[in-house]
């Protein structure tokens, strides 16, 4: 029975750790209402630019705007529900068998003294083909 138990542990500690290793990247982002937080996705022989910023944060919701690739989208966030976070995918899917890279952006708290959003970006890219490079704001 003991045998059993310790298998099992390890069988549950070793799939919990494949999961968490889903996202090969990870940055922590403080803004301000109106401030853009850019990334450069590079690939192959592309460089692609996604931002993001938010611009209202009303009856617990936050509005953020984002674009990627020529692409615009609007998406209302909030915290403790499942409408969390949003995902891009950065590359189209070539295959069945293929799982496109794709970020995500999860909103994590809301400062009101500091008026300032906090987000967590992750990158998902299975197969490193993706280069994300945050660029930094000159002050």
């Amino acid at each position: 029975m003991q045998v059993f138990v310790r298998f099992l542990m390890v069988t549950v500690l070793l799939f919990s750790t494949l999961g968490a290793t889903e996202f090969t990247d990870m940055y922590e982002i403080s803004v301000k209402k109106d401030e853009s937080t850019k990334f450069l996705v590079k690939y192959n022989n592309y460089i692609r630019e996604f931002k993001f910023r938010w611009t209202l944060y009303v009856n617990d919701g936050l509005v953020m705007f984002h674009s990627y690739d020529a692409k615009l989208a609007q998406n209302i966030l909030y915290l403790n529900t499942t409408n969390q976070s949003f995902k891009v995918f950065l590359k189209p899917k070539s295959s069945a068998s293929y799982e496109a890279p794709y970020l995500l952006v999860k909103f994590k708290e809301f400062d009101f003294e500091k008026n300032r959003a906090k987000f967590e970006v992750f990158l998902s890219d299975k197969k490193a083909l993706i280069k994300l490079e945050k660029i930094e704001k000159k002050s």
